[in-house]
């Protein structure tokens, strides 16, 4: 009950930062930003319809096609959303700014708030009932990273617009594609630490660990592998450490064994003993 609690609340927070980002940068700049936002924007000057009938119309239509293709637990929440989120934008109408502001900057703020907020749905599982259930879908059937999927859906929409609008208009509607799409993916990754995972094969590896485990009070983790070539078998000595910690690791190797060979890769979502762990609700 606590964790419905919460994912609730995060929805409708995630909602509301997606509405301010539509009603106080999106429309009133006519920013051709993707999302049903962007669609509303490229089809008003061809069909005349108001951006909030057609952004209603959108929302509505999705949340059918996520309820039918994403199941049940996913309409339960997102029905919160694609409820709530035209009553923000109606009940946000009478507070929007009445000042000019760069296109430019109207793209690229808008597009980041609107990331945020889609950003915080989607990490309860949700949607706000627009484009980014497309996304949920090609991530579900075809294992498509959502941030790179929502990246190419609002690509194709804000060229849409260009038949609207024209090509300068597209460029700076990129510009909102491009900083949702990076705030949606950092939102996804918000709580996890950026470490590296090491992986070293030398014959001194006893002497490495130890000194891992004193120096860095890090732990650490033995692999089993057999030389390809030589067909040798080798331990391979694993650890996973802070970036900070990287520069005194490698001190470390190079003191004991410089011939080590040496494998490091980024990694997030990093969590357990000695790790902060990943933000929850």
């Amino acid at each position: 009950m606590k964790k419905i609690i919460g994912d609730c609340f995060i929805v409708l927070l995630g909602t509301f930062i997606m509405a301010v980002a539509v009603n106080f940068f999106i429309l009133p700049y006519h920013i051709l930003s993707g999302g049903v936002a962007g669609i509303a924007v490229a089809l008003e000057p061809i069909f005349h319809l108001k951006p909030d009938f057609v952004i209603n119309i959108l929302v509505y239509g999705m949340f059918v096609l996520g309820a039918v293709v994403l199941g049940k637990e996913f309409a339960i929440k997102t029905v919160l959303s694609s409820i709530i989120y035209p009553i923000f934008l109606s009940a946000l109408n009478p507070f929007v700014p009445n000042f000019e502001m760069d296109p430019i900057l109207a793209s690229l703020y808008g597009g980041a708030i609107a990331g945020i907020g889609i950003g915080l749905v989607i990490r309860t599982g949700s949607s706000t009932g627009g484009m980014d259930i497309p996304p949920l879908i090609l991530k579900k059937f075809f294992h498509i990273d959502i941030a790179s999927s929502v990246l190419v859906i609002d690509a194709l929409t804000v060229l849409l617009g260009w038949f609207s609008y024209g090509l300068e208009a597209v460029l700076i509607g990129m510009l909102s594609v491009v900083s949702s799409s990076y705030m949606i993916n950092k939102m996804q990754t918000l709580g996890s630490q950026d470490c590296k995972c090491v992986q070293i094969i030398s014959d001194k590896y006893e002497l490495m660990m130890n000194r891992i485990h004193h120096d860095l009070d890090r732990g650490s983790t033995l692999l089993e592998a057999q030389g390809g070539y030589t067909g040798e078998k080798r331990k391979v000595l694993l650890v996973v450490i802070e970036n900070k910690e990287y520069v005194r690791l490698i001190d470390i190797i190079n003191e004991i064994d410089s011939t080590a060979f040496v494998i490091t890769t980024e990694t997030k979502s990093v969590h357990g003993e000695g790790f902060a762990l990943e933000f929850k609700v």
